[in-house]
């Protein structure tokens, strides 16, 4: 007996020591990056979910990049990644998107945003997906929306301006969520019986977090909120095939028309996943990055001057000053496109973009294996000292004279190649619109919070409270409006 449990104990021993020496040494066809894979299936997840309280790049990458250069190997979650913060490979890994790489996500990832996600589908499935997506939010559907945006915006900040205190991150997610899914689904919060934020709330704290699903971790609540948002999509689009209306109301609509297609290629599924990320993305990300367009605001008196200077010459010009925006002034906000550049260099909202190789690829000596992971680190582009003159500092002016609508080497904040962002020119309108309503007619001072967070996704874990109020001049006038109403309803 004893024997026999030696001989196991051996095998044991001998199958993990070589499964550890093989971890340890990886094998390659070239050279491989130099890093660490850290421990047998955690890796370095550990290291790389570390906090900071910083806007320089993650302690992580920065630690590597002063280890091993630019371009190095690391595990994640079990998965081996070859992690590129050099501009050149980024810009390359994007050009090959469906050649050599193509949209790849950790399996947490897929389980959050579904296994048919916009992500996670390639070729001609993904432009079939992204020309629906664009329907919305390609630039002719934004200019019809323009107004729309700019009346979200007035009447909440007017609002917020009637209270001593606004924590401005759940008051824009609020406020940008509410449009968006009104313009998806014609969801409407107010007449809902349901909150569906409720559950995209619970999904975002565990988004980018250890991927253990064990109850009560982030994780696990993530999952569930993914869950129960996914049940009310399907109950609506249910309760739509039961109750048609006329086609083009929204989002939905043009989705169910091309579910009922015979030679389409969209299935309900796909659709939900489509519906689900749509959500997500339209209000998370631009939240986040006009939470910090007016911390930047309050901090920088000369942006905020420059700033209002350029939206007051556009109401000057016109006619009549309270005649709505226009997509030619929008067009024409020119600081306020390097204002916007400047703050999503800073924010670096997205920690890494996600690819994997489809056959051994060779770049500035080293090999990225076939099947191994690629992580894009933007924040290491967008802050690099070699690029940008001390990067840590706010400065819009460093834009001057640089096209703010493309991707380029060195900045991807929204993506790059074929899978650049498709909600880019809706996040800028919204921003850009925000902006324009509040510089012209109200002033604000922060009163509490305001401190980032990176886990490593971009939060504010206390908020940021701020006072908005109405300049004089228009208060004064908003005054003189109300007394002549009540003289002429005397």
């Amino acid at each position: 007996m004893f024997s026999v449990v030696f001989c196991i104990g051996g095998v044991l021993v001998i199958i993990i020591t070589h499964w550890l020496y093989t971890w340890w040494n990886l094998r390659c066809s070239g050279v491989l990056p130099p890093g660490s894979m850290g421990c047998p299936f955690l890796g370095e997840t550990l290291q790389f979910f570390a906090p900071s309280n910083s806007f320089d790049i993650l302690p992580f990458v920065k630690k590597r990049i002063q280890r091993y250069g630019p371009i190095f190997k690391t595990s994640l979650v079990g998965r081996q990644v070859i992690v590129s913060t050099d501009a050149d490979l980024n810009y390359f890994i994007f050009q090959q998107e469906g050649q050599l790489f193509q949209s790849w996500y950790p399996d947490s990832f897929t389980e959050i945003f579904g296994r048919q996600n916009v992500g996670s589908v390639h070729g001609f499935m993904y432009k079939y997906l992204k020309n629906m997506v664009l329907n919305l939010f390609g630039p002719e559907s934004l200019k019809k929306m323009l107004p729309e945006v700019e009346q979200v915006s007035k009447q909440n900040i007017r609002r917020w301006s009637s209270h001593t205190s606004v924590e401005m991150k759940e008051a824009t997610a609020q406020m940008i969520f509410d449009f968006t899914a009104k313009k998806l689904i014609s969801y409407d919060s107010e007449k809902s019986s349901d909150n569906l934020r409720e559950s995209f709330v619970a999904f975002i704290q565990g988004l980018i977090s250890f991927p253990l699903n064990i109850p009560g971790t982030a994780y696990s609540k993530c999952l569930q909120g993914r869950k129960k948002a996914m049940k009310m999509l399907k109950t609506m689009l249910q309760q739509r095939r039961e109750r048609p209306r006329k086609i083009g109301t929204d989002f939905f609509d043009y989705v169910l028309e091309e579910l009922q297609r015979e030679d389409t290629l969209l299935k309900e599924a796909i659709a939900l996943d489509l519906m689900f990320v749509l959500l997500f993305a339209s209000f998370e990300t631009t939240s986040l990055a006009l939470i910090l367009a007016i911390k930047f605001l309050v901090d920088h008196p000369l942006a905020i001057k420059e700033l209002t200077e350029e939206h007051e010459a556009i109401i000057r010009r016109r006619e009549n000053p309270d005649s709505r925006l226009t997509w030619e002034e929008y067009k024409s906000m020119k600081f306020t496109f390097q204002f916007i550049h400047e703050t999503v260099r800073l924010a670096n909202i997205v920690p890494g973009i996600f690819r994997k190789a489809l056959r051994d690829t060779k770049f500035k000596g080293y090999t990225i294996p076939a099947g191994w992971a690629v992580m894009v680190c933007p924040p290491a582009v967008h802050l690099n000292p070699a690029r940008h003159t001390n990067p840590l500092e706010f400065n819009p002016w460093r834009w001057e004279g640089v096209d703010t609508n493309a991707a380029s080497r060195n900045f991807m904040a929204f993506g790059g190649g074929m899978r650049f962002c498709v909600g880019t020119d809706f996040s800028k309108v919204q921003m850009a619109v925000f902006l324009h309503c509040l510089v012209t007619k109200y002033k604000w001072e922060a009163i509490k919070g305001g401190d980032i967070l990176r886990t490593p996704g971009l939060q504010f874990p206390n908020g940021y409270h701020i006072h908005i109020s109405e300049k004089e001049k228009y208060k004064q006038e908003s005054q003189t409006r109300i007394l002549s109403a009540t003289h002429l309803g005397c």
